[in-house]
């Protein structure tokens, strides 16, 4: 999980001053996230329990006096360009550039008076590995243009906004997890999200307190068919969930598990329901136990999930598993992959004092199977978008 070298927030301060010759107004951060538990369970009316990473996007910008708005990204090293024509419906810019047009217009699109900005972008936040980078951008971008308006608005209210810059203007179907974990996380906590109301609660999750530590392992494992997978997950729960009579898979209890699965024909698809029901009740009972302070008795709780996903969702790969199984032998407490499967991440709760040893099985492991090694990165949760300076 290497990127660009030196301090984040130093180099989108000179980033800026290098692009603009001039000093930035100011500093604004959003972090990376990952999903303790709860996968396929958002689209599902369900439970997650995300929590933010010490991985951030900063964003550095000042006003304009005009509606345009200019754009530097240490990641291309490109600047952009655009204007209120631009933003003015989806589409007309692309590429990274339509992440920041998407905020500007989905500001406008509720509303809001938008100023003409500057901005510069640099990010530690890992791309392509599952820990939403992308939310990461819009919602550092979405802090900046909100301060830099005067705009205040509630919290619960900018998520949607992020995530609608995603969905609509970007083209891409995320839902609501990624954006309220990296807007409305806490640091030493989780954020457990009703995906139906969108309510939240912060539940403690003082790693360090506790001596233990979460190794995120990105797997570099490519995505494979993770799009069509998906959509064809998706398409199976709800077809489930009308079958069923109820209006998501959330409404069906573990109590009622197998009366619900017996009422369905299909094998596959009852191993889709099974694993959606299960999980929603493996997020409850982490939560329940998280309260309790009982951080370390969560991991039995975080491999059956991957045993979940592995038997009845079907969504990991070789790599994940591998990655999971050997940090599980290395001495885990748990271990589980992340995201929406078919590559991207996993994550392992272990002593702090054996994160080194974990990271070595792994990698070992990986070597035997000829494997591209994996990276880990030991994590603690960390809080979400807010300004710097």
């Amino acid at each position: 999980m290497t990127g660009p070298t030196g301090d984040v927030v130093e180099r989108a301060t000179v980033g800026f001053t290098d692009q603009y010759d001039a000093p930035a107004a100011g500093l604004w951060a959003a972090p990376g996230r990952v999903n303790l538990i709860g996968e396929h369970t958002d689209y599902n009316d369900g439970f997650v329990l995300p929590f933010a990473l010490p991985m951030r996007t900063v964003v550095a910008a000042d006003r304009r006096d005009d509606e345009r708005w200019t754009v530097w990204s240490e990641l291309s090293g490109e600047t952009i360009d655009f204007d209120a024509d631009d933003v003015a419906e989806p589409g007309r810019v692309t590429g990274w550039g339509a992440y920041v047009a998407g905020v500007v217009w989905a500001l406008r699109d509720a509303g809001h008076a938008v100023p003409g900005a500057r901005l510069a972008i640099a990010s530690d936040v890992p791309l392509g590995s599952g820990l939403s980078s992308s939310a990461a951008l819009e919602s550092a971008v979405l802090a900046a243009l909100l301060d830099l308006a005067g705009l205040e608005l509630p919290a619960e209210r900018l998520p949607r906004l992020a995530q609608r810059a995603e969905n609509v203007y970007v083209g891409a179907p995320t839902g609501i997890m990624d954006q309220s974990a990296v807007i409305r996380c806490r640091v030493g906590h989780a954020l457990f999200l009703d995906c139906r109301d969108e309510s939240v609660e912060h539940i403690p999750f003082d790693l360090d307190a506790a001596g233990l530590t979460v190794l995120v392992i990105d797997s570099r494992a490519p995505h494979r068919h993770a799009d069509g997978e998906y959509a064809a997950r998706r398409r199976s729960c709800e077809a489930a969930a009308e079958a069923l009579g109820v209006p998501a898979l959330r409404d069906v209890t573990v109590d009622q598990l197998d009366a619900a699965l017996a009422r369905l024909d299909d094998t596959e698809t009852r191993r889709r329901v099974r694993h959606v029901v299960t999980e929603d009740q493996r997020v409850l009972d982490t939560v329940a136990l998280l309260r309790a302070g009982r951080v370390r008795d969560i991991g039995p709780l975080l491999t059956a999930s991957h045993v979940s996903m592995r038997d009845d969702f079907e969504i990991t790969v070789p790599e994940i598993d591998t990655a999971v199984e050997a940090a599980l032998s290395a001495g885990a407490l748990g271990a589980r992959m992340t995201g929406g499967g078919f590559g991207g991440c996993v994550l392992a709760l272990v002593e702090s004092d054996r994160a080194d040893a974990v990271s070595d099985a792994v990698r070992a492991a990986y070597a035997e199977r000829n494997y591209t090694a994996p990276t880990t990165v030991p994590v603690l949760p960390a809080p979400g978008a807010t300004r710097l300076r």
